[in-house]
């Protein structure tokens, strides 16, 4: 199977948003740097899981950390992925959540052309 460039490694950065425990972490950094400990209180997740879910968004390079001493403090390595979260989210709020093959039709807009009001020949 051809994937274009990068599909395979979007894929990766999706499998590594799959949890929610992910997206709510990312969503905290994107608000601030935060150490371990702060993630944990802020998420009410036991230090050892953290670790685990911190581990698999630095090996999916979605975060990076810096160390002072024995402290950790984590910050969002880049903000397109904090935007992805944000849309995914609103997406899945938005009001209108009754969709017909129509309605999906008419809302599809190709970026390679203009949209139209009416379907060609009607």
């Amino acid at each position: 199977m051809a994937n274009g460039p990068g599909v395979l490694e979007a894929a990766d950065i999706f499998k590594a948003l799959a949890a929610p425990a992910r997206l709510e972490v990312l969503r905290l950094l994107a608000l601030s740097d935060m150490t371990v400990s702060a993630l944990v209180d802020a998420t009410g997740l036991s230090q050892p899981l953290m670790s685990q879910h911190l581990k698999t968004l630095r090996s999916a390079r979605l975060v990076s950390v810096s160390r002072t001493g024995r402290e950790a403090t984590y910050s969002i390595a880049d903000r397109h992925i904090a935007h992805i979260i944000e849309d995914a989210i609103l997406h899945v709020l938005e009001d209108d959540h009754q969709h017909t093959p129509e309605r999906e039709r008419d809302d599809y807009v190709d970026d390679r052309s203009p949209r139209r009001a009416h379907p060609v020949g009607a």
